[in-house]
Parts: structure tokens; C-alpha cells; sequence
């Protein structure tokens, strides 16, 4: 900053004469013209008076007449008048024009005052003073980057204390902190950003994400209303829909998942690689659906959602496949109908309340070889693959809901990784 005043200082001095110097100069001409006119005035006066002094001698003599005289006397006052401009044949009147030169050596003098002591009120008040601040150093990738160093986000965090009005600096704080998985600090940042930008349906999906992955990674309650705010705005918001899809399978409502769900399909390019994985949870969300009273007319009124599958997508959601065999403790036999519903399932081994893969059977399929991969994720960004640790359950279900209720039995393994094989499970536990 001191360099840009010093910058301007000498351009101020160097423009400075060349609008002060013409006005003094011709001022300077002028007063000299004025003083030779003077001088020549007050020559020409003397002259009259020695013709006038003349002609009162020559009366007195005796050489004029009275009236040759008094002619005399009238010449050379109208002389007097046109060449001297005098009031009287004694007095000297200073022409009128003295005071604009005096004018313009004041101008002169005042613009060489006033325009440096104008100029930096004017610029602070015109101009854009946080221009010559020095850029900060913030870590960040891009105009909407992230930042790493928790220094450079503290720094941000106080300028945004002193600047809360900055959309930008919200979005860098957001994402920042959502890559960080600070995910409360995120919901706080994007809170903010929501209230300066309320028209961006990807802020709004943003918002629901983060505010989900906060509170136990449930898109219940408020992550539904900013999902719902995000669809009003864009209804074709990839994000949004597909967190749609997945709070509506959270909170049984089939149908909106798969219409969801199969919107995006037909938004996404043909060669996604997320496609397999959002097929296969509409594939659930029919199946689940199915299994409700009356879903199966509700079913059938929904559009088929099908998408031709690649060979590409089918090897890639082989990976981390986790295989095994399901039975039925013997001290159970007989306690359900053979149409009692079997759900085995591959959970997150840290967060038992996600679901990553789900497969449904029913009691007289029993014992059962089984396979769980990303094509059946619940959520589509939820692959089974992603994950380093899971549990697989498999349980039977009087209700013919996948989540647990009192009086339905179950068995699982204990924690193994994505691609385990040969696993054994016994249904031998009452769920209370």
C-alpha cells in the first residue's frame, strides 16, 4: 500500500505543472503587457500636460485668442480620454483587467494546493481501497477451493467475523471444512452462505449433506426440508436428487425413491459409473415396495426405470463382493412361515445404522449361499467397496421390514472386510 501512495504522489507532482504552470506564465505576460501599457500611458499624460502648460503661455502672451484657446483645450481633453483613459486630466485610473490576471496567479496557486489535498479523500471515497490490500495466501485450489491449514482457516474465520457478507469466503469456509469432515463447523459455514445466496438449489443439497454426515448420517427432519428447497429451485439437481432418493428410503417411502432415483437415471450420461448403483437401488426400493399392502398396485403404476446394463459396470460392482451361507438354527425350525421374508445385509462396522448392501430371500430358501456387492447399495453414494470394515447380518422379518423389530431373529458375522468369502451365518438370535 505505501507504494501505491508513493506511486500516485509522483504521478500528482508530475501532472501538477503542466496545470499550474500555463495559468502563472500567462499571468506573468499579462501583467507584463499591462506595466508596458502604463508606463506608455503615463507618457503620453505628460506629453498633454506640456502642450496644455504650452497652450495657457501662449494665452497669456497673448499669441491666442480666448477662443482659439478654449479649442485647444478641448483637443487635447479628448485626446486625454481616448489615449490614457483618465476621470481627470490629473488622475491615473488602473484598468479593470489587473484583477482577472490577479485571478489567475490565484487560481494558479489554489489548484496547486487543493489537488493534492483533494485526491486521496476523493480516491477513498470513489475508489476501491481493498484492492490495495496484499493477497493473502489461503492454500486454496481455484476461486472455490479448499483450504487445509487450520491457520488459513482461522484467518478466514476472522475475516469473515469482519466481513460476514462475503458469499465466497463462505463457500471456501464450507467446503473446506466439509472436505475435512469437520462437518458441524461445515453446517455453521454453509447456514450462513444459504441466508446471502437462498436461490442455488447445489448449496441447498450442500447443506442437506453435511447437516446429514452431523447428525448420525440420517437425511430425516432438516436435510429433507433442504433437499426439498433444493428441488423447488432445480429440479433436476443431480445431488439433491439423489440424496432424495436415499432420505425417502430411510423413511420407507418407496415410491419417492424410486422416482427419485429414476429421474436421475435419465439425467445421467449413459456411461456414469454411478448408474449400476442407483439401478440397483430402485431395484430394492420395488422390491421393498412390493412387500407393503397395496404396494404392489402402487408398483405397477410407477414407470419400469430400466436401464441396459454394461458388461464394464457388472465387473465393477464385483468389487469387494462379499459371499457366504446363511442358516437356520435348529432350535428354530418351525417358528416361521415359509414366506416369512430374510434380509441379509452388509452394514458399515462403525456406524451400524448404514446399510450398504441388501439382499431379500424368504424362509424356504434356507440354507442359502449368498453374494452382497455395490450393485445392491441402499444409497447410491454408499458403496460397499468404499468402506474398510463391515458387518453382514442376515435376519427374518414377521413384518416384512428390513429394519429391525421385537420378536424377529438374526445372526451375523462379526467384522470383516469388503471381498471376504465363504462366510457362515446362523439365525439363532431374538431380536428384542
Amino acid at each position: 500500500m505505501t507504494l501505491f501512495w508513493i506511486a500516485c504522489a509522483v504521478l500528482l507532482m508530475v501532472a501538477l505543472p503542466f496545470v499550474v504552470w500555463p495559468l502563472w506564465r500567462n499571468t506573468a505576460n499579462d501583467n507584463a503587457g499591462n506595466d508596458n501599457e502604463i508606463q506608455r500611458d503615463a507618457a503620453n499624460l505628460e506629453i498633454l500636460r506640456d502642450q496644455s502648460t504650452e497652450l495657457e503661455a501662449d494665452l497669456r502672451d497673448g499669441l491666442l485668442t480666448q477662443d482659439a484657446y478654449e479649442q485647444g483645450k478641448r483637443e487635447l481633453q479628448a485626446r486625454l480620454l481616448e489615449e490614457v483613459k483618465v476621470t481627470s486630466r490629473d488622475t491615473l485610473l488602473v484598468k479593470p483587467a489587473a484583477a482577472p490576471y490577479r485571478s489567475a496567479k490565484g487560481l494558479a496557486i489554489m489548484l496547486a494546493v487543493l489537488l493534492p489535498l483533494a485526491s486521496v479523500p476523493l480516491y477513498l471515497t470513489l475508489g476501491n481501497t481493498k484492492a490495495l490490500l496484499p493477497q493473502q495466501d489461503t492454500g486454496m485450489a481455484g476461486d472455490f477451493g479448499v483450504i487445509r491449514s487450520e491457520t488459513k482457516l482461522q484467518e478466514l474465520e476472522k475475516k469473515l467475523a469482519q466481513q460476514p457478507e462475503n458469499p465466497d469466503g463462505w463457500l471456501v469456509l464450507a467446503r473446506s471444512y466439509s472436505e475435512l469432515q469437520r462437518f458441524p463447523d461445515a453446517v455453521r459455514a454453509y447456514e450462513q452462505l444459504v441466508k446471502l445466496v437462498p436461490d442455488e438449489a447445489m448449496l441447498w443439497a450442500n447443506y442437506a449433506d453435511v447437516y446429514a454426515m452431523s447428525k448420525d448420517q440420517s437425511l430425516l427432519g432438516e436435510p429433507t426440508r433442504f433437499l426439498g428447497k433444493a428441488l423447488e429451485l432445480d429440479g433436476n439437481n443431480l445431488l439433491a436428487l439423489a440424496l432424495s432418493g436415499s432420505a425417502a428410503m430411510e423413511r420407507g417411502d418407496y415410491v419417492a425413491a424410486i422416482t427419485h432415483w429414476t429421474k436421475l437415471v435419465e439425467l445421467l450420461p449413459p456411461d456414469n459409473s454411478e448408474l449400476q448403483i442407483i439401478r440397483s437401488g430402485i431395484q430394492q426400493a420395488r422390491e421393498f415396495l412390493s412387500m407393503q399392502k397395496g404396494g404392489k398396485e402402487k408398483l405397477a403404476k410407477l414407470p419400469a426405470g430400466k436401464v441396459p446394463e454394461k458388461a464394464s459396470e457388472k465387473a465393477a460392482s464385483s468389487q469387494g463382493a462379499i459371499s457366504g451361507k446363511v442358516v437356520l438354527s435348529p432350535a428354530l425350525a418351525g417358528k416361521f412361515a415359509p414366506d416369512d421374508n430374510i434380509f441379509i445385509f452388509a452394514r458399515d462396522a462403525q456406524d451400524q445404522k448404514m446399510l450398504l448392501a441388501v439382499l431379500r430371500k424368504q424362509v424356504k430358501d434356507l440354507p442359502l449361499q449368498f453374494t452382497l456387492d455395490d450393485s445392491m447399495a441402499m444409497q447410491p453414494q454408499m458403496k460397499l467397496s468404499g468402506f474398510d470394515q463391515v458387518v453382514v447380518v442376515a435376519r427374518i422379518s414377521r413384518s416384512g421390514n428390513p429394519i429391525a423389530q421385537p420378536g424377529d431373529l438374526q445372526g451375523s458375522t462379526g467384522v470383516v472386510k469388503p471381498g471376504a468369502k465363504g462366510l457362515n451365518i446362523v439365525i439363532d438370535t431374538v431380536v428384542q
